[in-house]
């Protein structure tokens, strides 16, 4: 198994766990995948988008969240899960060289 898959099956482990899980080691997961996901767009050549549609801001936002005890079980459980999901997803792009078309932005 590779350590993208490890990742991912302890990222699924948390998520299925997530009332054991206190708020800073739930908070320190996410924020460690956040920086994975950036790394692996960037290797891919996602460009960051900065805007709340963004699902890396999101996660941001539930990890910040989390460390102000402002988010439920089942809100950190959907986190961790679309975080794996994420990761999955772009694991597969790297590892398939699969070219992902990217829209120009509108001109102003």
């Amino acid at each position: 198994m590779s350590s993208t898959n490890d990742f991912i099956a302890e990222l699924v482990r948390a998520a299925n766990k997530v009332e054991k899980l206190r708020g800073e080691e739930a908070r320190r997961l996410l924020n460690r995948w956040i920086m994975t996901i950036r790394d692996m767009r960037e290797t891919i050549g996602i460009p960051r988008s900065n805007t709340a549609a963004d699902v890396v801001i999101d996660l941001q936002t539930t990890a910040v969240a989390l460390g102000l005890g402002n988010r439920s079980p089942d809100q950190v459980k959907a986190a961790l899960l679309d975080a794996a999901g994420i990761i999955r997803d772009l694991h597969i792009a790297l590892n398939t060289r699969t070219e992902i078309p990217l829209e120009e932005p509108p001109k102003r």
